[in-house]
């Protein structure tokens, strides 16, 4: 574990967190569609090459390797039954380039469905899914758990519902994925406002609260919606990871084309908007995570 507590330090510091791990994987030779996680066993030093060089790029916090590690999600590989272990692993993991002064979060992301009525899986189900996930990761070593990329409010909540039953008292933190809508308003796909999604959050007791990916959104446009969540976070710190730009496709390729000085200039933009944790989402690079890291320490 750290040997500081991340909330503590929180309110002495800004923090920068690492970036994409999905797109990473891929560059490593990881095939469309299937399980990165299975990586965390199988190809155990690539992983951990990848948590290295955003360590030594200058993150603070290290996101474990588990975004699809609920069981329901793993089911889709035929993976259901090696949940546990592919969590644990997942932060053991990310616990040796962390080290003491470091924090793990424990990456869960959507499990993959609707809640009802618009699916099948009731919230006491949901809970059953997101707690065993989150057990594995704190077993791992996790120091937080990171419920991201969410769109559902209630899928939210239930995730930190799942988190405190581990009786343990490691910060939850929610991220959602914001788009822009044609009126120039921030909506999750669900159609959710920030202020609400934002409220339900903290209402439920996540002590962090922010944005990451947002497939539709270029820089400036997460600097405007950070503002709007800071407005309404009260007394949880805000994180905010943005994409390396909006993406395009060239030569059938999804390509992020943000350099790392408009990475640093956006940073900056960030921390004076009153954000707290800025780290990287979908095709940012160790070089990316160089320039936060100096952005955000030049204050």
């Amino acid at each position: 574990m750290a040997q500081n507590d991340l909330l503590t330090e929180l309110a002495t510091r800004p923090l920068c967190c690492d970036g994409a791990m999905g797109t990473q994987l891929l560059a490593r030779g990881l095939k469309g569609g299937k399980c990165g996680m299975l990586w965390n066993v199988d190809r155990t030093s690539d992983v951990r090459e990848i948590h290295e060089a955003y360590r030594s790029a200058g993150a603070d916090l290290v996101t474990t390797n588990s975004f699809g590690g609920s069981r329901f999600t793993l089911d889709r590989h035929g993976l259901a039954d090696r949940a546990d272990e592919l969590n644990r692993a997942a932060a053991e993991i990310a616990r040796v380039p962390a080290g003491e002064t470091g924090w793990v979060l424990g990456d869960v992301g959507p499990f993959g469905d609707f809640l009802q009525p618009l699916g099948e899986t009731t919230p006491d189900q949901l809970r059953d899914i997101f707690r065993q996930q989150i057990e594995a990761l704190l077993a791992g070593g996790a120091d937080a758990i990171l419920l991201e990329t969410m769109s559902d409010p209630a899928e939210a909540v239930i995730g930190i519902e799942a988190a405190k039953a581990c009786e343990t008292s490691v910060p939850a933190i929610v991220t959602y994925a914001f788009q822009k809508t044609a009126s120039g308003s921030f909506r999750t796909m669900m159609g959710t406002t920030v202020d609400e999604a934002i409220q339900r959050a903290a209402d439920s007791g996540a002590q962090i609260i922010g944005a990451n990916c947002g497939t539709r959104l270029n820089l400036n446009d997460y600097v405007e919606l950070a503002k709007q969540i800071v407005a309404v976070a009260g007394h949880a710190y805000v994180m905010i990871q943005p994409n390396a730009g909006r993406p395009h496709t060239e030569d059938g390729r999804t390509v992020y084309d943000a350099t790392p000085e408009q990475m640093a200039m956006t940073t900056s933009q960030l921390l004076s908007s009153g954000v707290r944790i800025v780290g990287g989402c979908c095709g940012t690079t160790a070089e990316h995570l160089v320039a936060i890291s100096r952005a955000l320490k030049s204050l």
